[in-house]
């Protein structure tokens, strides 16, 4: 197994983390490999984006700012919180027909925030209620049952399977149980690479999806995600993070990347993401600042997280 990137504290390699990565071209050709492109594995929020485009398949109508809240994992910010009180709003629901799990912020300042004021968990502030009030906006439309829509046999999510499968040309074999109660659908690494690719120059829904999370990149993260920094910092790069060490990624031409740190940690995902662009012929150095998130001791920065992925170009 590939060590694609370490930590270091006062000079010295503290922690390394293995992962695989894979790129594939528009053809769905691979250019470049480490690890296992074939490894399995719940991408977990990174398939929002495709959740998204079955929603608007079924009839689904948001503006841009919206769209990109439904395919987000936002930080729990006033604004993803009134965006997500809008979509719920344009089906005449509320928060209490969410059936997401209930969340802080996922904003630590934020979630502080709501913590001082005496404030809990709620179904509106947790990561993914925006998919969620997409999920409850699409039943209303369809004439669908609210109640119920997280289970794999209902409609909605039966529809996002389809969708799931033809954009990453698999069958899905495995669903399970998301962090916040939704299906968690498993795809391989050049299955989800190939989907992010299609998603920027194929037909059908996901362009549109991938188009208004390029333009709101605050509404997929949040004032302070490193995803948020990268897609600003690199304008026309499509950029989600999933749960667990998942990263997906695709540029204008249909070039689509997909990674997973093994160990599900969260820290190496951009300095391996960021790597992988600089050797598709990206000039990173902006995006790097934008998203240093440094080793402190005492208080002060004393190492970084860095790529060391060797990779095999196709």
């Amino acid at each position: 197994m590939a060590v694609v990137a370490v930590s270091t504290r006062s000079g010295l390699v503290e922690c390394e983390y293995h992962g695989h990565v894979v790129v594939v071209g528009p053809s769905g050709r691979s250019r470049l490999t480490v690890g296992s492109p074939e490894r399995v594995t719940y991408a977990r929020s990174a398939n929002k984006l495709f959740q998204a485009s079955a929603m608007l398949r079924l009839g689904l109508d948001l503006p841009a700012r919206l769209l990109a809240l439904a395919a987000s994992s936002h930080s729990g910010e006033d604004f993803h919180q009134r965006g997500t009180l809008d979509i719920l709003a344009s089906a005449h629901t509320t928060p209490d027909d969410l059936e997401n799990t209930p969340g802080l912020p996922y904003d630590e300042q934020v979630a502080h925030d709501v913590l001082r004021t005496g404030g809990g968990p709620t179904r509106l502030a947790q990561n993914c209620s925006g998919k969620h009030a997409a999920m409850v906006a699409t039943c209303v439309l369809q004439r669908w049952p609210v109640s119920g829509y997280l289970d794999p046999r209902h409609p909605l999510q039966e529809a996002i399977t389809v969708e799931l499968e033809t954009m990453s040309g698999e069958r899905i074999d495995h669903i399970g149980v998301d962090g916040c109660g939704a299906p968690a659908h498993a795809l391989s690494l050049a299955g989800l690479a190939l989907a992010y690719g299609r998603a920027r120059v194929g037909n059908g829904f996901a362009p549109t999806v991938a188009a208004a999370m390029i333009g709101y990149p605050e509404m997929v993260g949040g004032t302070r995600r490193d995803v948020t920094a990268v897609m600003r910092a690199l304008p026309g790069v499509l950029v989600k993070d999933g749960a667990s060490g998942v990263m997906a990624a695709s540029l204008p031409d249909g070039t689509g990347i997909a990674l997973k740190i093994t160990d599900g940690a969260g820290p190496p995902r951009v300095p391996v993401l960021l790597d992988v662009l600089e050797r598709l012929g990206l000039d990173v150095a902006s995006a790097r600042r934008a998203s240093a998130v440094p080793v402190l001791g005492h208080g002060r920065p004393v190492g970084d997280v860095h790529s060391v992925m060797q990779p095999d170009f196709g």
